[in-house]
Formats: structure tokens, sequence, C-alpha cells
């Protein structure tokens, strides 16, 4: 028979206390270094900030400074940047630290002696949970290797046969020397209380005395009896003791057993006809799904002969909005006078040939939108959209680039390339999905066969619709057609450059 290891549950506690002040230690420890590694990269993040911010500050442009603030709260670690003028007064405040506290790192802006102003960036606290999400192979490696401990040493530390009979053996010697020192202490009371009887009853006629040895004798033999009885009584007792326990614990473990399996059952009797129902209607909800999936597959076979180009401005923060009429009349009409030489210096290279532009197109806050249209059924309008939409992030980014160098208001782009049936899907896609500097294609079968020779587009990640699903992220293109748009872009500047 095998018998538990002694103590089990305590070694069990004495792992898990161990588990617990690993993992405290490891969470202590991380977040000592990331904490060292945060300040110096704040401390570097101030004084290049300062650095990019010194002439903005000087003349108060919150404009620009919210502009270049931005930028640093794109980082993960920052919640909060503040920006002061000499006076003390808030010039621009960024961030979201009301909701999320941590370090804050000050320093002032000089420039020669004379103090313009400060910049305070808040760094967002260490969570112990992102910690622990960091580092869960380590937590999980650990526990696995503490059970394995706890499991070893209930295999190794079992009792073994010759163990058990070593205790057994010591038992019967103990109880051996207990019961031979009761029966001696009882010989020589009934002893002294003979020696009394005697002394007293001096008098007393044989019969009286052969009846006291006969009874004294009677209880001699009686004591050892018991006494060479009482070892092999004792052996009995503590291996029956031992069995009763085993089996009392499996009693327990086929009890819990049957009580999940009555369990399960009961809840598999108790099912009423009302969730038969909703697992029915489940069902043919989700056959119902697949087959809208189908017919979004077959709608990508429709035919097309104009796409639907459209640019957006990415403006988190809607400065566009807040900006002076004065600033962003100016800025809309240059993106528009770049669009429009966009177009009319891409439609003239051969590759496009038969691809016209339906209208003239305006930005406004909105942004704006370009549509092209096949004359033939030669006509690439497809690849004439996503080259209209490249070239236009490329010359946005240099005029973005060339603004923030010169403390500037410009604002990143992102566009969306779609035909006529799907321009609202399109719009929605760039608000939920669209990322800055990005694109974002949706066509049917023909327009991506179109395109497939020229550039690599990958899909959404994580889907949560069907045009989700459909959509196509640009990715890259072949050598030629990046040189190609490369050389129109370089025109479209030299043609801004020379109308200056």
């Amino acid at each position: 028979m095998t018998y538990l290891a002694p103590r089990q549950g305590l070694f069990a506690i004495i792992l898990l206390v161990s588990f617990c002040l690993q993992t405290l230690l490891l969470v202590i420890s991380t977040d000592q270094q990331l904490s060292n590694s945060r300040a110096q990269k704040g401390e570097q993040m101030v004084a290049q900030l300062i650095d990019e911010a010194r002439l903005s500050l000087e003349n108060k442009d919150r404009v620009s400074l919210s502009v270049i603030a931005n930028r640093y709260t794109s980082e993960q670690d920052v919640t909060r940047i503040l920006i002061k003028d000499n006076n003390g007064d808030i010039l621009v405040p960024v961030g979201n630290a009301p909701m999320q506290q941590g370090d804050t790192i000050s320093q002032i802006a000089t420039k020669g002696d004379a103090v313009i102003g400060s910049v305070a960036l808040t760094l967002k606290d260490i969570s112990k949970g992102e910690i622990i999400a960091m580092q869960w192979p380590f937590v999980i490696g650990s526990m696995v290797l503490h059970l394995l401990l706890w499991l070893i040493y209930s295999y190794i530390a079992r009792p073994t046969r010759e163990q058990i009979n070593a205790i057994s053996r010591d038992v019967q010697d103990l109880h051996r020397e207990q019961y031979t020192q009761l029966d001696q202490r009882g010989y020589a009371r009934e002893r002294e209380r003979r020696q009394s009887m005697s002394a007293a009853d001096g008098d007393s006629s044989e019969t009286g005395t052969s009846q006291s040895d006969r009874l004294v004798n009677a209880a001699q033999a009686a004591a050892s009896t018991a006494y060479n009885q009482q070892p092999n009584t004792r052996k009995l007792d503590i291996h029956s003791a031992v069995n009763q326990y085993v089996r009392t614990q499996q009693n327990q473990d086929s009890t819990l057993v049957d009580n999940t399996n009555g369990t399960t059952a009961y809840a598999a009797s108790n099912m009423t006809d009302s969730d038969v129902n909703d697992h029915t209607a489940y069902k043919a909800e989700d056959s119902s799904q697949h087959a809208n999936n189908h017919v979004s597959r077959l709608s990508a076979t429709r035919a097309f002969d104009s796409v639907s180009v459209q640019i957006v401005f990415h403006d988190e923060f809607n400065m566009l909005e807040r900006l002076a009429p004065s600033q962003r009349l100016p800025y809309l009409a240059l993106c528009t006078q770049l669009l429009n030489q966009a177009v009319t210096e891409l439609l003239k290279q051969p590759l496009l040939l038969g691809v016209s532009a339906l209208n003239e197109p305006q930005f406004d806050e909105s942004g704006a939108y370009v549509m092209l249209k096949a004359e033939n059924s030669h006509a690439k309008v497809a690849l004439a959209g996503v080259m209209l939409a490249k070239l236009y992030l490329m010359l946005n980014k240099i005029i973005h680039d060339k603004h923030i160098e010169l403390s500037r208001f410009a604002l990143p782009a992102k566009a969306g390339v779609s035909d006529n049936a799907q321009v609202d899907a399109m719009t929605h896609l760039l608000d939920s999905v669209g990322k800055k500097e990005q694109m974002l294609i949706l066509l049917p079968n023909g327009g991506l066969k179109q395109i497939s020779h020229h550039v690599q587009v990958q899909s959404v990640m994580r889907p949560t619709t069907v045009y989700e699903r459909e959509c196509a992220i640009f990715d890259g293109g072949n050598d030629a057609m990046i040189q190609r748009l490369a050389d129109v872009r370089n025109a479209v500047l030299m043609i801004d450059d020379s109308e200056e």
C-alpha cells in the first residue's frame, strides 16, 4: 500500500510563499530598471524639446509649440507636456495627465543668459501589472518549476515499506515498555497489600492464606496474558488505522467526482426549450453571417471605370479648426495647388494614358477628393489612383517637414483609394483604421489586378467589419514606379518654386 508524503500540505505552502517572494523581487528589480531608463530618456526628451521650441517659445507661438509638443506626446511613456513662458504663464498644455499621473521632469529654457520659459514633461507611472505582463514567460516558468518541485517531493518523500515496518516496530517497543512498567507497579502494590493483610491477620487460618495466594496467582496470570497479547493487538490497530485513513481519502475523491458528474448531468437535464431555441437561433445567425461573407466576396467582382482618391488630414487634436483664418486659408490653398499640379503632372505619364480627372480638387477642413475616369478599357485607372495618392503623400511629407523646421503650422495626411461604390465605406475606414502617412485601398478584383504588378499590399490587422476585411494597406511599390513618382514629385516642386 502506498502512503502520502509527510506534511505535503506544509511543503506546498512553503513553495507558494517562495513563488510569491520570487515574483515580488522580479517586479521590484524590473521597476527600478525601467524607472532609471525612463528618467534618462525623459531628460533627453526635455533637452531636445527645448532646442526645437526655443525660437517658438521666445516668440510665444502657441500653434508651433502645440505642433512640436504633440510629436513628443505620441511617445508611449509621455502623458503630459507643459510649456510656460518666462512669467510662469502656461502657453501649451498637451496630454492627459489628470487621468495618468507620473514623474515630472522640469527644465528652464534659456537663450544666452535670459530665461525665456520652462518645460515640464510628465512620464507615466509603470504599472505592476504591465511588468508582470512583460515578464510572463518567467512568471509562468517559475510557477511550473514550483509545481514540479511539489510533485517530485510528493513522489520521493513517500514512506517505503521498510520505513513503515520500522515505525511499527518502534511503536510496539514503546508500548511494550509502557505496559511492562505498569505491570511491575501493579505487582508491587499487590505484594505490599498482601503483606499488610498478612501482618494484620496473623491469626488467620491456613485456608484463608491459601485462598489469598490463589487470588494473587490468578491476577499475575491474567496480567501476563494481557502483556503477551498487547503488542500484536497494537500492531494490528496501527495498520488498521492507516488503512482506514487511506480509504477515507479515496471515498472523498470519488464523492467529489460523483458530485461533479451529477452537476453536469443536472445542468444538461435542466436545459429548457428556450435554451434550445437560443442555441438554434445562434446557429442560424452564424449561418447567415457566413452567407453575408459569401455575398461580400461576390461583390468584389463588380465592374468599375472610375476611382475616387480621398485625401484627409491626420488631425487628432482638431488643430485646423482652431487655427486662425489668416493662417488656415493660405495653408489650404497651398495644399490645393500641390494636389492640382500633382494630378496634372501624373496624368502626363505614358503608363496612365487614357485616364482623366473629372473634377478640380479643393482642400477644406475635411480634406479633398479627386475623381479619375478611364476613357477606354485599357486605361489603368486603379493604378492612377494609387499613384496619385502616394504622390501627394510624398509631397505632403516634404511640405510638413519643411513647415515644422520653420516653426510653421502643418499637418500630416492620409489617403484612400476606392471605386465609386465604396466612397462612403472608405470615408469611414479613414476615420477608424487610417493612420498618418498611410494609404488604404478598397477596390474590386479588377482594380487589385491592375496594381498587383506594381505595388505590394497587406491586410488590416484584426478586422471587425466586412469593409475592414476587404480593405488593403499600401506596403510599397517596385523600383520603377517609385522612381517615376520621385520624378513627378520633383517636377511638381520645381513648378512650385518657379511660380514663387
